[in-house]
């Protein structure tokens, strides 16, 4: 089923449209067409979706019907929108330009700053606690080490930590994976048959798009704001319009934005979800990493009266991307019938990592603290580079998490990734984190480098931001992102 967008909904995205920077005086049609390409080319309007009739977006812009027609003619001249007579207007790119979504990586040496991947290094407690584990591993050696569901005790760790944050959680209804992106997979595997619609952010955390279009399901999308987040508006008008197998959110300081949902749109999308007959995948891989919010929303799943949210996390982030251990938290039925297409995948996570898991929990409260100033020094040192070597550039600084998502001062992000490699360092490019070419303007900045390795880095990045304008670059390797 087609998205549809209502006038009142486009006026607001398009704000005010009369007054884009740099804009001479140009007609107003001409005007209309730039601000709904420059929309679509920044990914907060998604592509397929159907735009209002003429006379109701006039009535929304107190503007002719005559300037929209010839707006709507621009644009479908310059492939943006596609009409046929009875079935209305929706939006393209031209020629049907795609991007891949692919996350894989490869090592190169020769680059010395990698903000492609918005991971930490391991905590002092890492090699204590593998140590204590390999103390502990004999109690398991008389056994086969298959645990499909997880170690009983790692498994009720994880539910504790649930059951603290205000859902309650038996252990009977966690599954251990091998990192968040086993745990995502295996819930697609179950719930997204071939051609499933399902609904997605936009931007979004490019593995997740990866999996999705392994399983060739049908994507839509729903755009999160640089500036403001999530429009509930639009996201459960999404959801009604689409009614998806799935949706996969990330409310906790999303991945790429950083912002966090509020908790009335969390109960409001649960009951949109039950209403649709729609399976929420909540992603809270950054849920411990809050760093200037003084008291967090409650979890998606307490809102959840009908087995509708799933919960997907794991200990990358705010521990190490190294120890791949991840959970699914769900009812206990949903968790069985996970562990046994998990069975037919790679049988169980590792023992031993799972008993390091065990230790590293008992000390979360030392480990994340620590974690958590780590990356709010490494933060504010990125957001003074920032500003004083790409002032041109408009972020909004996060409350949490480990990332910055930048607006550049042009549709530039691709190019400025490959030109950045030539100086040793590696980006993460806004296409990445959509779909069909759109988020050019925009580029992901990890905070997770030490200070001076970030302050460096953007230098680098701001001395080859000059050249753009004026070298011709060739284009080769795509820079790939990998968590």
């Amino acid at each position: 089923m087609t998205t549809s967008v209502r006038g009142d909904q486009l006026a607001r995205l398009l704000g005010r449209w009369h007054a884009l920077p740099g804009r001479r005086r140009s007609p107003d049609y001409a005007a209309l067409a730039t601000a709904v390409r420059g929309l679509l080319t920044d990914g907060r309007l998604a592509l397929g979706v159907r735009l209002p009739a003429e006379r109701e977006l006039a009535e929304a812009l107190t503007i002719s019907r005559t300037t929209i027609s010839a707006a709507y003619r621009a644009l479908r001249e310059t492939g943006h929108l596609t009409s046929r007579r009875g079935a209305g207007s929706w939006t393209t790119l031209p020629h049907g330009h795609k991007v891949g979504t692919s996350g894989l990586w490869t090592a190169d040496d020769d680059l010395e700053f990698d903000l492609g991947v918005a991971a930490s290094a391991a905590p002092v407690e890492l090699v204590p606690a593998a140590r204590a584990a390999a103390d502990d591993l004999p109690r398991y050696l008389g056994t086969a080490g298959y645990h499909p569901t997880g170690l009983p005790e790692l498994r009720a760790a994880v539910a504790e930590g649930y059951t603290a944050r205000g859902v309650p959680t038996s252990a009977e209804q966690i599954l251990i994976t091998a990192g968040t992106q086993q745990a995502l997979d295996l819930v697609l595997r179950l719930s997204v048959p071939v051609g499933a619609p399902v609904l997605v952010e936009t931007p979004t955390y490019p593995n997740a798009l990866a999996a999705l279009a392994a399983r060739r399901a049908r994507i839509s999308t729903s755009g999160v704001d640089i500036e403001t987040g999530w429009d509930a508006d639009l996201l459960l008008g999404a959801l009604r319009q689409t009614r998806p197998r799935i949706a996969y959110v990330i409310p906790e300081f999303h991945n790429p934005t950083g912002h966090l949902m509020s908790a009335e749109l969390r109960e409001r999308l649960v009951a949109t979800a039950h209403s649709t007959g729609t399976e929420l995948i909540v992603d809270e891989s950054f849920v411990d990493l809050p760093l200037d919010t003084p008291a967090m929303p409650p979890p998606v799943a307490v809102f959840d009266r009908h087995s509708r949210v799933t919960s997907i996390g794991g200990m990358s982030k705010p521990y190490w991307g190294g120890l791949r251990i991840g959970w699914v938290r769900g009812s206990a039925p949903l968790v069985q019938r996970l562990a046994a297409i998990r069975v037919g995948v790679d049988m169980s996570s590792p023992v031993l990592e799972q008993l390091v898991a065990v230790h590293l929990l008992r000390q979360s409260t030392e480990i994340v603290a620590a974690r958590r100033n780590q990356l709010r020094f490494r933060r504010d040192a990125l957001v003074d580079e920032l500003r004083s070597q790409l002032p041109e550039w408009r972020f909004v600084v996060p409350g949490g998490g480990v990332t910055i998502w930048a607006e550049l001062d042009g549709p530039i992000s691709s190019a400025l990734s490959r030109a950045a490699e030539d100086v040793g360092v590696r980006l993460a490019p806004g296409p990445r984190f959509g779909l069909d070419g759109t988020l050019e303007r925009f580029l992901r900045l990890p905070f997770t480098l030490p200070a001076d390795d970030l302050t460096e880095a953007i230098r680098r990045i701001a001395s080859v931001r000059h050249d753009l304008d004026h070298t011709p670059r060739p284009t080769w390797r795509t820079p790939a992102v990998i968590a």
